[in-house]
């Protein structure tokens, strides 16, 4: 199974955007699916509040988990990561016009009002996977996986 085709399932089992673009490449990272699903819980629907897109979020906690400083004094990993944020986010953004999510689904999720607009125009099952996949494909080419 491919990560995108993980991703996109985990999604379809109603986990959160950011779980299931971080939990497809768990494994090969270190972690079990389990513990990626737990620490990517809080950060869907931009972090329920509509920012940052939950599958760019899900995305670079890949992306950190591989690249990420973990060494005190070490800014090689720490400039590496940084740059793999910004090449993730802008190639995300290139792609799909914005990596906020109240900007992608023109809805603010902060408010009950516009979550309950994007349930109604079925944004969460229709769009949301399309996203879902892009971050996966994009984060993958980064990992090199």
């Amino acid at each position: 199974m491919t990560h995108t085709e993980k991703a996109k399932e985990l999604f379809g089992k109603r986990f959160h955007c950011s779980q299931a673009v971080f939990a497809a490449f768990a494994e090969e990272l270190g972690l079990s699916e389990e513990q990626a699903l737990k620490i990517g819980a809080c950060f869907g629907s931009g972090m329920k509040k509509g920012e940052v897109c939950g599958a760019c979020t899900g995305a670079l906690m890949a992306i950190g988990l591989k690249y990420g400083q973990c060494v005190e004094g070490d800014f090689k990993s720490c400039l590496k990561t940084d740059g793999l944020t910004e090449k993730f986010l802008d190639e995300f953004k290139e792609e799909n016009g914005s990596y906020l999510c109240k900007e992608l689904l023109g809805y603010d999720l902060g408010t009950a009002e516009g979550t309950a607009a994007a349930i109604e125009r079925n944004l969460f099952t229709e769009f949301c996977p399309q996203m879902v996949e892009s971050a996966t494909k994009i984060a993958e080419n980064i990992l090199d996986l």
